[in-house]
């Protein structure tokens, strides 16, 4: 984690990116996001309550290998769990929209 405590998400963003350089573990999220995603919604529709943890297990499992065995980096939910989130749902939406490529070249 950087020295100083992020206060804005906009602080936080190119953070995030950081911690997730690697194609493989952007792919990763992307599948934990979709899945949980997708659970969580049918959660809402079929008003099975229990799948919240499914949904957890879902989007954060994926996510976490891609962290601890890939990047070899502490997960940013640890730290800033909204913000985190957030950033997932951000960067899964600029990588299906093609600006991804380009928000990474920004900050690096």
């Amino acid at each position: 984690m950087s020295e100083k405590e992020l206060k804005t998400f906009s602080e936080f963003w190119p953070y995030y990116l950081g911690e997730h350089r690697l194609p493989r573990n952007r792919f990763l999220h992307y599948m934990g996001t979709s899945f949980s995603t997708l659970i969580f919604l049918w959660m809402l529709l079929s008003q099975n309550w229990w799948l919240f943890l499914v949904a957890l297990v879902a989007g954060y499992g994926p996510a976490w290998v891609g962290h601890f065995f890939l990047e070899k980096n502490r997960p940013a939910t640890f730290t800033y769990p909204l913000w985190s989130l957030a950033a997932d749902y951000k960067m899964f939406y600029y990588a299906i929209t093609g600006r991804l490529k380009r928000e990474l070249a920004k900050y690096f």
